[in-house]
């Protein structure tokens, strides 16, 4: 039995490029998913402080800082 080999290697310039493309779409769907939790987070807070507490339990409390810098 013989084994087909593929001739060409992949470009390394290309995989890398399809990489950060696979990266950066990763990044807007966190992003996207920790507002979500952010804004559902806020909802049940009873107040600020608990909302920050709340947050920062899950490792959210960056969300709340980029959120404040856009505005």
């Amino acid at each position: 039995m013989t084994w087909a080999r593929h001739s060409s290697r992949p470009d390394p310039a290309e995989d890398q490029s399809r990489m950060a493309g696979v990266r950066a779409e990763e990044e807007v769907r966190l992003t996207l998913q920790n507002g979500r939790a952010a804004r559902t987070v806020a909802g049940h807070s009873s107040d600020a402080l608990d909302c920050a507490e709340l947050l920062a339990m899950l490792g959210l409390e960056g969300v709340q800082k980029k959120h404040a810098q856009r505005i």
